[in-house]
């Protein structure tokens, strides 16, 4: 049932990660707030077209949803993917692309591992240690403001929600986490993430530079509740890959 949950869930979200840019309000996720930081979120697009969000973690590698790169079911071309860096503002920043054949899924998780040409930019701190039930964390990316049609309301800066982490094996939770798996599950306390920012950054709240990725936005219902690869059950995976 869990699997069959999740492959809803991921069916769902290839669904709306497609997007177009436009001249939507930087008000932010839906609800949220535009954000003043964020060095190490990247945005991924596809043909030109914004479609995820991801996170620096090395100057050479990138993490993201896996469900990202895939279009009805069918793995997308290195050639046709690029990711703007560098700026809050992705019509500013630096455009980069993955190196042919080395990007790399997490078999356990929702995450993409994607070696690109060198960036420059603040590389993200990983956790050690797992996401906290009743822990308030903060996600961030370049998604959808609205409900409704998403792709006609992509935000050109980055922007943020806070969410505080729910158990596991509560009822709320259903189809977004289940007790020691590789996820985690999270409530809306100021805005909600949405198309756009799947792969994005979930992170602790703490000063500029102290900050450290605790996951990788995965997917929300766009009322209240909203899942995430837990980095720390993926680091071993995540050390492997980028020391290639």
């Amino acid at each position: 049932m869990v699997c069959r949950m999740r492959a809803l869930l991921l069916t769902a979200l290839l669904l709306v990660t497609g997007a177009v840019m436009s001249s939507a309000p930087a008000s932010a996720v839906i609800g949220g707030s535009k954000s003043a930081y964020g060095p190490w979120a990247v945005r991924m697009l596809i043909d030109g077209k914004p479609v995820c969000t991801g996170t620096a973690v090395t100057r050479q590698w990138i993490i993201s949803a896996s469900h990202c790169f895939f279009e009805q079911a069918q793995s997308v071309a290195d050639k046709r993917i690029s990711f703007r860096v560098g700026s809050l503002d992705v019509r500013k920043g630096t455009t980069v692309r993955p190196v042919p054949g080395a990007r790399v899924g997490s078999a356990k998780a929702d995450m993409m591992l994607i070696k690109v040409t060198p960036m420059k930019v603040r590389t993200a701190r990983l956790a050690t240690g797992g996401a906290r039930a009743g822990q308030v964390v903060r996600q961030y990316g370049w998604g959808a403001t609205c409900t409704g049609d998403e792709n006609a309301c992509q935000s050109p800066v980055l922007k943020r929600s806070d969410l505080r982490v729910v158990r596991a094996d509560a009822a709320r939770c259903q189809g977004f986490a289940v007790p020691d798996g590789p996820d985690f599950c999270m409530e809306k306390v100021s805005g909600i993430p949405a198309g756009g920012d799947s792969g994005g950054p979930v992170m602790s709240i703490a000063p500029q530079g102290a900050e450290t990725l605790l996951g990788v936005f995965s997917g929300s219902d766009r009322e209240r509740m909203a899942g995430a690869g837990e980095i720390s059950r993926q680091l071993d995976w995540i050390r492997s890959v980028t020391r290639r």
